[in-house]
C-alpha cells in the first residue's frame, strides 16, 4: 500500500480495490514500525484518523467524494489542528491545543483527506536542518546520520520513507525545497498569497507560505488544488480563481524557455549536484525545451536581506509568548520581568533567541534604516531582477541546494554556513514567486533537487514542467534502503 502515489491510491480508493481504513491502518502501522527512526512526527493522531477514514468510505460508498477522498495526510506541526497539540516543535507551545483549525488543515479535510498526524520541524520553522525542534533531530531516511534539511523536515523524512503519501509543509526562505531536495521528494512553495496563512503560526508573515509535500509533481498538484485559494480571514490572501493544477500536467514542453542564472551554478556549488542539475536540464532539452544562460546580479544580497527581514518579523512575532496568555510559563516569577525573561529564555531554544535578537536590534531607533529599510530596498532589486529575467523566458532553474544532506551537528555552531544552505532558495521568498522542487539524481548516494522558478501565480506551469520531467525519467520512484 505504502508504494503507491496520492493518485494511485486514490484510484484505488475509488475503484474499490481497498477501504480508506485499510490504508489508513497501513500507515500507521507503518508509522509505528519505522519512525523510531526517524522521529519525523511529533503527534500521531490514530484514533482521529481512523474516524475520518470511515467517514471517507462512506462518503465514496453513496458515490461522493473527490481526488482526496481517504488518502492520508500529515501536518507540519506549524498549522493549527482542533483539539490536537500545535507546537510548532518549540517548549514554548509543547503544552498548546488549538481550539480551531487553520485554513489548509480545514480545506484537506473537507477535501476528504485523513489527517495521520503532526510532523516534527525547527523549533517556529528557523532553521535548515530539523536540529532545532524541542524534540529532537529528524533523521533523513537515506542516511539516519545526515539531516533531511529544514524547517520542514519532519513532513520531508515521512513522505521519503512513504510512512504518509503527502503532507504540508511551509516556506520562508526554503523550507519546504531544500528538505525536499535532501530527502528525494517534489515539493512547492506556492506564490505568496495563494495558500492561506490563517491558523499557520508565523514566523516571518511577509514570507510565510504555506504548500504541499509528496513523491511526484501530480500528487503536489491534487494537494495544491484543494489547499489554494482566497480567504477572507487572511489579509494577504489574493482573491484570484483556482486552476485545475492537474489538467495542466498533460501540456508539453515545446517551446518552454528555461533560463539557468549563472550565479547559481558557481563557487560553493558540490561538483556531484552540478553534474545531476545539469543532466535534468539535458532531459528537459530532450522534451523540447529551450535553455539559455541569464543573469540574476542581485542574488549574493539574498541572504544577507533576508537575515535581517526575517527576523525582524520574528522578533515581532514571537512577541506574544510572554507567559501571560497561553504556552509555557516559568515556575515562581518573582515580578512581572522576572517573568517575562525567564520564560522567553526557558521557553525558547537558542536559534530562536538568535533571530529573535537580531531582529530587536534591526529595528531599533538608529539602526531601522541603516539595516530594515535599505534591506527593503536590496528585497525590491531582487525582484526586479526576476521580472526582467522572465522577459527573457518562462521557468528559471537551477539547484536547490548546494550540497546533499549534510551530517547531524556538522553545521550547528556555524550559523553562517546553515544559512547558506539556503543560497538558492531565499530569492523566491523575498519576490514572492513560486518555486518547486524536485528529485533529479543522486550524489554520493544522497539525493539531489532541481529548483524551479516560475512567475507569479504560474504554479501550474511548474508542476507541468516536473510531471513531464518525472514521466521521462524515474529518480521520484527510488526509495530509501529499509523503507522500500
Amino acid at each position: 500500500m505504502h508504494e503507491r502515489t496520492i493518485a494511485e491510491l486514490a484510484h484505488g480508493l475509488r475503484a474499490g480495490e481497498f477501504s480508506a481504513v485499510e490504508v489508513t491502518e497501513a500507515f500507521l502501522r507503518r508509522i509505528e514500525a519505522l519512525d523510531g527512526r526517524l522521529n519525523s512526527f511529533i503527534t500521531v493522531t490514530a484514533e482521529r484518523a481512523l474516524e475520518q477514514a470511515r467517514a471517507a468510505d462512506e462518503r465514496l460508498r453513496r458515490g461522493g467524494g473527490g481526488p482526496l477522498t481517504g488518502v492520508p495526510v500529515a501536518h507540519k506541526d506549524i498549522f493549527c489542528t482542533d483539539g490536537v497539540r500545535t507546537s510548532c516543535a518549540s517548549r514554548m507551545l509543547d503544552s498548546f491545543v488549538a481550539p480551531y483549525d487553520a485554513t489548509v488543515v480545514e480545506r484537506l479535510r473537507d477535501a476528504g483527506a485523513v489527517m495521520l498526524g503532526k510532523t516534527n520541524m525547527d523549533e517556529f520553522a528557523m532553521g535548515s536542518s530539523n536540529e532545532t525542534s524541542f524534540y529532537g533531530p529528524v533523521r533523513n531516511p537515506w542516511d539516519t546520520e545526515r539531516v533531511p534539511g529544514g524547517s520542514s523536515g519532519g513532513s520531508a523524512a515521512a513522505v521519503a520513507a512513504r510512512l504518509v503519501p503527502g503532507a504540508t509543509g511551509t516556506d520562508t526562505g526554503g523550507s519546504i525545497r531544500q528538505p525536499a531536495a535532501l530527502c528525494g521528494i517534489t515539493g512547492l512553495k506556492p506564490t505568496y498569497g495563494r495558500v492561506s496563512r490563517w491558523g499557520m503560526i508565523a514566523f516571518a508573515s511577509s514570507l510565510d507560505q504555506g504548500g504541499p509535500m509528496a513523491r511526484t509533481a501530480e500528487d503536489v498538484a491534487l494537494l495544491l488544488g484543494a489547499m489554494a485559494g482566497f480567504d477572507p480571514r487572511d489579509s494577504t490572501s489574493v482573491d484570484r480563481p483556482v486552476p485545475d493544477y492537474a489538467a495542466e500536467l498533460a501540456r508539453p514542453l515545446r517551446g518552454l524557455r528555461v533560463g539557468l542564472p549563472r550565479e547559481y551554478f558557481g563557487e560553493g556549488l558540490e561538483a556531484g549536484v552540478r553534474e545531476a542539475v545539469e543532466a535534468a536540464v539535458r532531459v528537459l532539452e530532450s522534451e523540447g525545451a529551450e535553455v539559455r544562460e541569464i543573469s540574476l546580479p542581485t542574488t549574493p544580497l539574498a541572504v544577507p536581506a533576508y537575515y535581517v527581514v526575517a527576523p525582524a518579523e520574528a522578533s515581532s512575532n514571537l512577541a506574544r509568548y510572554d507567559g501571560v496568555r497561553y504556552g509555557y510559563r516559568c515556575e515562581d516569577p518573582r515580578d512581572l520581568e522576572d517573568l517575562y525573561m525567564r520564560t522567553r529564555g526557558e521557553g525558547f531554544g537558542a536559534e530562536v533567541k538568535r533571530r529573535i535578537l537580531v531582529g530587536t536590534y534591526t529595528l531599533s531607533a538608529g539602526y531601522y534604516d541603516a539595516y530594515y529599510l535599505k534591506a527593503q530596498k536590496v528585497r525590491r532589486l531582487i525582484r526586479d531582477d526576476f521580472v526582467r529575467a522572465f522577459e527573457e523566458v518562462d521557468v528559471i532553474a537551477g539547484p536547490t541546494s548546494p550540497t546533499t544532506a549534510f551530517r547531524l551537528g556538522e553545521r550547528l555552531d556555524d550559523p553562517v554556513t546553515m544559512y547558506l544552505s539556503d543560497v538558492y532558495t531565499i530569492a523566491a521568498n523575498l519576490a514572492g514567486l513560486p518555486a518547486l522542487s524536485m528529485p533529479v539524481g543522486f550524489a554520493g548516494g544522497l539525493p539531489v533537487g532541481m529548483q524551479l522558478i516560475g512567475r507569479h501565480f504560474e504554479e501550474g506551469r511548474l508542476l507541468n514542467v516536473a510531471h513531464q520531467y518525472q514521466l521521462a525519467t524515474d529518480w521520484h520512484r527510488a526509495a530509501p534502503p529499509g523503507f522500500e
